[in-house]
């Protein structure tokens, strides 16, 4: 078990792992693109002209957002051909904010 000096730094470490995520998904924007890419077959993805339908973004917005939310790792890109298609896999970074929140969970617990 570790003592709560270690738990806290490790729970910073966490945090500073996940600022990019956190704020990524903080907008109500790219929330919203977000949901629209869960509800669909995430083997198969969406093209930005379908996110935009789904969200009645405007093109250069919803492709705003989408390079925001790949460059902090939520989400996936695939090619075929000329089109790209977006898309959420398990093993984004998404993964990081279960660790700090299964973290400060363990710490509250022990402690509290």
């Amino acid at each position: 078990m570790k003592n709560k000096k270690e738990q806290l730094n490790k729970i910073k470490e966490d945090f500073m792992n996940c600022q990019k995520v956190l704020l990524a998904i903080g907008d109500e924007t790219r929330q919203s693109i977000l949901l629209v890419l869960m509800g669909t077959d995430c083997q198969t993805g969406l093209r930005v002209g379908e996110i935009t339908e789904q969200t009645h973004l405007s093109r250069p917005a919803v492709s705003h957002h989408l390079k925001i939310l790949r460059d902090a790792g939520v989400i996936l890109m695939r090619k075929e051909g000329t089109k790209n298609f977006y898309y959420i896999d398990i093993r984004t970074k998404l993964g990081l904010l279960k660790t700090l929140v299964t973290d400060i969970e363990t710490l509250l617990k022990e402690f509290y």
